[in-house]
């Protein structure tokens, strides 16, 4: 029988690859798609739109993911809407929660009804998947002396210390999942997933900022390239590799939350440099001043309250999912960084 799943932030990043993947693996997949005025944002799923199934809703109208979920009728629910973007939950912390909590109060509501309505006890019925980040642990890796460099591994098991609305909202969120597994026997995990990135990332992230403003440079249509915090480090992944440990979740005979990572944390800075040596060698172009005199610092980009530095330790997810990242950092660079000339039409 064809497996069914339901896919909320379908046209993001994530859910664009996690589409694909579904696809490739025989699935009916559906997608919720917002309502807008100006038409939903299809860019990143054009060229599999034929094979999908759009439904019309949205993560703060409980009315229409019920609707969705009768109409998907799905095995499996991977929930990757979210307001995502940090700096913004600063300036709309009440839509961050409304749309990150809010909507996932909403969504497990519809999941339990249909699994009612259905007759689908415990663990028998839809199977569910909550997007949770790394953004949850806050500073809680940094030991004390060195705010950058001497970083503690997170796993499933450490603090929990958010820096941010978006990092509270997600944190509740996550609470929550593990609240309703264990009070209504529903299959729900989380996955705890780290920095991950792609050429679908979204413009205003700062690795995308990066790797189309460097691309930018290199065409020539574009003087200078301003970030915030260079010092601060990060464990960035590629988002294809990532969506595979999602859908190995849901395919376990029980429900546990993962910690998904590469385990090894790089500084802005060290992104900023290998992007510009990644565009030196792809396009043959020697810029006539070095790499630091095309970059700004600007405090309008620093965050109210800044996490130093994070790295994931997923063994778990080694040990019981089977899972290992296959794209390197210098690679994910790479990729990105080739896809962003191509655009500007140097390459």
């Amino acid at each position: 029988m064809t497996k069914r799943a339901l896919v909320t932030g379908i046209t993001g990043q994530d859910g664009s690859y996690l589409a694909e993947y579904l696809l490739e693996l025989g699935y009916e997949v559906f997608g919720l798609i917002r309502r807008s005025s100006i038409g939903p944002n299809i860019y990143n799923i054009r060229h599999i739109i034929d094979e999908l199934q759009l439904l019309q809703g949205d993560m703060t109208d409980s009315d229409s993911l019920q609707r969705a979920m009768h109409d998907a009728s799905p095995d499996e629910v991977y929930n990757l809407a979210a307001q995502s973007f940090v700096p913004m939950s600063w300036n709309s912390p009440t839509y961050t929660m409304n749309v990150n909590l809010g909507g996932f109060i909403y969504l497990l509501e519809a999941v339990k009804i249909y699994n009612t309505l259905k007759k689908l006890p415990g663990m028998k019925g839809i199977k569910v998947y909550q997007a949770s980040t790394s953004e949850m642990f806050g500073n809680a890796g940094v030991l004390d002396g060195d705010l950058r460099e001497n970083v503690s591994s997170l796993n499933e098991e450490s603090p929990m210390l958010p820096r941010s609305p978006y990092g509270i909202s997600k944190l509740a969120a996550h609470r929550l999942a593990r609240v309703y597994r264990e009070s209504f026997d529903m299959f729900v995990c989380s996955g705890i997933c780290f920095n991950h990135e792609s050429p679908r990332r979204g413009g205003s992230f700062v690795t995308r900022k990066i790797t189309k403003g460097v691309a930018a440079i290199f065409a020539g249509n574009q003087h200078s390239l301003i970030l915030g915090d260079m010092t601060a480090r990060r464990d960035w992944g590629f988002a294809g590799d990532y969506i595979r440990a999602m859908w190995l979740m849901l395919q376990q005979s029980g429900p546990h939350d993962y910690v998904i990572g590469t385990g090894v944390a790089h500084s802005v800075e060290d992104f900023v440099v290998k992007a510009f040596e990644v565009a030196a060698s792809l396009t043959g172009i020697k810029l006539p001043k070095p790499w630091y005199d095309y970059v700004n610092k600007h405090e309008r980009y620093m965050r109210p309250a800044e996490i130093f530095a994070m790295r994931a330790d997923a063994r778990k997810a080694r040990e019981r999912l089977r899972w290992r990242p296959t794209v390197s950092f210098e690679a994910l660079i790479h990729m990105m960084v080739k896809h962003d000339l191509e655009q500007e039409g140097v390459i």
